[in-house]
């Protein structure tokens, strides 16, 4: 039964971490308004720890991508682990990357090469350069993804207006198959769009980037290796491509190429026997990158790469009507008070929306503002009461943390991960 709180947070003032952490920390997870968003902070860790010896099994750099949690502390578990540590991130929003800055986590070196994660637009540019304007003391440098001929023409007419004119560090997005973002390895558009490279006065290339969104669909090791070595095909096939085109112009691009390749479930397979298999000969040094992983969810539980102990985020959720007999086998159906708002409408091959921990129930069907449980599996459903909360596993962390305002965090070893620690305020907006 969810115990209400003698003090509830003011719903119309945005809380800030200092007056969370006062108002939640030493309570239970019965004691918060629901739905609200759980991080294991200690299952985070560990997860970060993995990818980091994941990238040193492979023998490359790893660069952490940070827009599953958007968190200043979730930032500094990413860089430094049981296991290794980095200084290279990727963002995908001007928000996240200025909140990078605006922590110190240039200042204080923890930080020191940011990839700004889509390919750059004109309207990004200004802020852009002066967020490189900010972090250049700390020898902090930013980077950008190009895949597109005039946006290397913009950066040109950009930097040509400064009294100081610089050259931006730039990776060559590239589209292994998949259709999102990027240019062809061996593409028209790629050959132009490195002429156009070539010339440039305002743009060098640091290195060709990919990302199999496609390896999601991995249900093994092995598949997910191929997938990893598609990647890894793509952009060595491009970096093979430009030095037939630029020749051996060093001031034309970065020497040797980055080769940054890596999602979640091909970065779970990297390791000194899928390197093994890479029979290629490289033309660039590898970097290994991932986003996921820190947090993890259904669809990741899905690839096989990861098992549900390995799940640092969960939703809870409180059973506000129970329909009795209203299942199509006369079994009982119940509503809580999470629907699509907070666990997106994102589905995996497991089924439903989430599920609910240790119990035979999952999230099957909702509306914007609440879910309806059904059974998981045909076995029995245990008895639910209203006001009873339960915990939900969902299937797209992402997409879930991005609609909370703040995270309550829980650490495995204080009361079995059912007392509050601390309190993380994502970083909103674009």
């Amino acid at each position: 039964m969810v115990v209400q709180t003698k003090t509830p947070i003011d719903l119309l003032a945005l809380p800030s971490k200092e007056r969370l952490v006062a108002e939640y920390a030493g309570k239970g997870l019965n004691e918060v308004r629901t739905p609200a968003f759980v991080i294991n902070r200690t299952v985070f860790a560990d997860n970060c720890a993995r990818m980091h010896l994941k990238a040193k099994d492979w023998g490359t750099d790893f660069r952490a991508h940070l827009k599953t949690h958007k968190t200043t502390e979730g930032t500094r578990l990413q860089m430094v682990s049981s296991a290794d540590k980095t200084s290279a991130v990727v963002v995908s929003t001007l928000m996240e990357a200025w909140h990078v800055v605006k922590a110190g986590l240039f200042e204080d070196g923890t930080i020191k090469d940011m990839l700004y994660g889509l390919p750059v637009a004109v309207n990004k540019v200004a802020d852009l350069s002066a967020m490189w304007d900010e972090v250049a003391p700390s020898g902090g440098v930013i980077r950008l993804l190009v895949d597109h001929p005039d946006q290397v023409k913009f950066l040109e007419e950009f930097e040509s207006k400064r009294e100081k004119p610089r050259r931006w560090s730039a990776f060559v997005k590239i589209d292994g198959g998949q259709k999102r973002a990027g240019v062809g390895p061996k593409s028209t558009m790629i050959e132009s769009l490195l002429k156009t490279l070539a010339n440039s006065p305002a743009v060098a290339i640091y290195g060709f980037y990919a990302h199999a969104g496609n390896a999601y669909a991995s249900t093994s090791e092995s598949e997910a290796s191929k997938f990893l070595t598609g990647e890894v095909n793509s952009v060595n096939d491009a970096a093979e491509f430009a030095y037939s085109i630029l020749g051996d112009d060093a001031k034309s691009h970065q020497q040797p190429f980055v080769l940054s390749v890596g999602s979640t479930p091909t970065a779970h397979s990297a390791s000194a026997e899928t390197r093994a298999k890479i029979s290629t000969l490289l033309c660039g040094k590898l970097e290994l990158h991932a986003g996921n992983y820190p947090m993890l969810d259904l669809q990741q539980q899905s690839t096989s790469m990861i098992g549900a102990a390995n799940i640092a985020q969960k939703v809870v959720a409180t059973v506000i009507s129970i329909y009795p007999g209203r299942a199509e086998d006369g079994g009982d159906e119940a509503m809580v008070d999470a629907g699509a708002i907070a666990f997106s409408k994102d589905t995996g091959p497991s089924g439903g929306f989430g599920d609910v921990v240790g119990k035979n129930w999952r999230v099957g069907r909702m509306s914007q503002e609440h879910g309806i449980l059904t059974k998981k599996t045909d076995g029995p459903a245990e008895k639910l009461a209203l006001g009873d909360t339960v915990e939900i596993v969902g299937q797209h962390a992402c997409l879930i943390a991005a609609a909370y305002p703040w995270y309550y965090v829980v650490d495995s070893d204080v009361e079995q991960g059912q007392k509050i620690v601390d309190v993380w305020v994502p970083w909103k907006g674009w």
